[in-house]
């Protein structure tokens, strides 16, 4: 279980500093248009992170 874990850790945080990355790499108009995009995924990452930590602990706490 603990493997599994750290696995969907690693895949989480590997897609999310891919994300930045291509988001970095952009001419300048269009960097400064996708700027709230960016900031925009960022959130939705840390709310998507954050839920399934709460749905992970719920899961071990009563089906486990």
């Amino acid at each position: 279980m603990n493997i599994l874990i750290a696995l969907v850790i690693i895949i989480l945080l590997a897609s999310f500093v891919v994300t930045l990355l291509i988001t970095g790499k952009s001419d300048s108009n269009y960097g400064s248009s996708t700027k709230r995009n960016a900031t925009n995924l960022t959130l939705i990452y840390v709310v998507v992170i954050l839920i399934s930590l709460i749905a992970l602990g719920v899961y071990i706490r009563f089906f486990a």
